[in-house]
Order: C-alpha cells, then sequence, then structure tokens
C-alpha cells in the first residue's frame, strides 16, 4: 500500500521578513511559526512520516519542546544553500523508508495555515493522478506590469493564471530524479514542470497563504485562533 511522507524544508533565514531570528521561529500565539506546519503534517491520518531540514547549525530548535508533535517528526540537520537542495538532502534522508511510488508532500514552514481539508483533498484528488500536483489558488486580482520608473506599463491578463501553494505532492521516485536534473526552480513543480510534465492544480484557499512579512504574522494568528474556537 502507498504511503504519505513530508518533507518540511526550514533551512532558510527569511531574509525578507528581516530581524535576527529565522522567519520560521517567529511567534505565533506563543508557539514558533514553523510549529503550525508541522502540526498540520503530523495531525492528518495520510502522513505517515514528516521530516523537517534544518540547516547544519541551526541554535533555535533545541530551545523548544516539539513532543506534541508525536512520533512521526524525524529531525535532519542537512539543509542546504537553497530550497531545492534543502528537499534533495531531505530525501535522501527518506531513502530509508519511502519507496519510489510513494507519495512526498513537501509544504513550506512558512505556511501554519494549512487545513485537515485542503490536506485530505490534495491527497484523494491526486490519489491516482500520473504526475502529482500542488494545491493552489486562481488569481483574483488585476495584473499590473510595471515599468523602470514603476509606473504601470500594461495590465495583465489573470484568465487561466493560479498562484501555487504547498504541500506539493510527488512521487519519491520522480521528485528525486527531476530535482536532481532540474534544481534551479523556485518549487518542487517547476523542476516537474521542467522535465516535461505537467502537474495538477488541486483548488486550496486564501488561508494557506505564505507568512513574508512581519504584518503577515498577526493574519495567520488569527486564522489559527478562529479555527481553535470552532473546535471547542
Amino acid at each position: 500500500m502507498l504511503r504519505h511522507f513530508a518533507i518540511v524544508p526550514a533551512a532558510g533565514s527569511g531574509s525578507r521578513f528581516g530581524g535576527e531570528t529565522p522567519k520560521q521561529y517567529q511567534s505565533i500565539a506563543g508557539r514558533p511559526m514553523i510549529y503550525y506546519s508541522l502540526a498540520a503534517l503530523c495531525r492528518s491520518s495520510r502522513v505517515d512520516r514528516v521530516w523537517v531540514v534544518l540547516s547544519p547549525d541551526d541554535r533555535w530548535w533545541r530551545q523548544y519542546d516539539w513532543t506534541s508533535l508525536g512520533h512521526k517528526l524525524e529531525t535532519v540537520y542537512c539543509g542546504g544553500a537553497s530550497r531545492s537542495a534543502s528537499v534533495a538532502n531531505g530525501l535522501h534522508a527518506a531513502a530509508t523508508a519511502a519507496h519510489d511510488d510513494d507519495w512526498v508532500l513537501v509544504h513550506d514552514a512558512a505556511r501554519p495555515c494549512l487545513s485537515q481539508a485542503n490536506l485530505a483533498a490534495l491527497c484523494d484528488e491526486l490519489a491516482d493522478d500520473p504526475v502529482g500536483g500542488i494545491l493552489a489558488v486562481p488569481l483574483a486580482d488585476t495584473l499590473k506590469r510595471a515599468d523602470d520608473q514603476q509606473r504601470v506599463a500594461r495590465t495583465e491578463s489573470r484568465h487561466g493564471l493560479w498562484q501555487a501553494q504547498t504541500p506539493q505532492m510527488f512521487r519519491y521516485g520522480l521528485l528525486r530524479r527531476v530535482l536532481a536534473e532540474y534544481a534551479d526552480g523556485t518549487d518542487e513543480a517547476s523542476a516537474v514542470e521542467a522535465a516535461g510534465l505537467q502537474p495538477r492544480l488541486v483548488r486550496g484557499d486564501a488561508s494557506n497563504f505564505k507568512v513574508t512579512y512581519p504584518a503577515d504574522l498577526r493574519q495567520a494568528e488569527q486564522i489559527l485562533q478562529g479555527r481553535a474556537r470552532v473546535d471547542e
């Protein structure tokens, strides 16, 4: 029976966020942001094991108690200089457990609001897909192309455009092969596309946004606290 594994690359510094503490360790409702990203995966009955890929010189992880996340969580200090390198190293670490046809879900440490409903939809809709795919949302805003003076050069059509999210879910063997050959993409789907394949788009929602700037922390906190109240 095919299994689902997850990899969370968390070796980056979050330079756009600013500050000395890496973005993934910024606090949301008293816990580091990465806790919620990992908790969503560890809580899911679909996911068998979760690897968090940290920088070899990470000095923040051990400052927290992660035992509440349970036995699924594996910590490896093999993060690379880029996202793709960290994911590739995480896939190597998972080699003792994963087979080529097993599914791997790669999720951003800075997407703390992944819902169980979206995670289940991704696994269900891709269960028999020959390629795999990603969570994404259709673009709703009007897009403007800027010139060199930051004036509007033209309005771009948003028809058919989607905003990529994570998790991105592909077969273990396929993902190892494409990342070894196409390591320059900004996400796993880019590498799969470079190999000539077409990942499927599974509709998510706007709550699964990526925390990029300090103001985003409050929005994430509101979403997570709202869900906690519903679950009470």
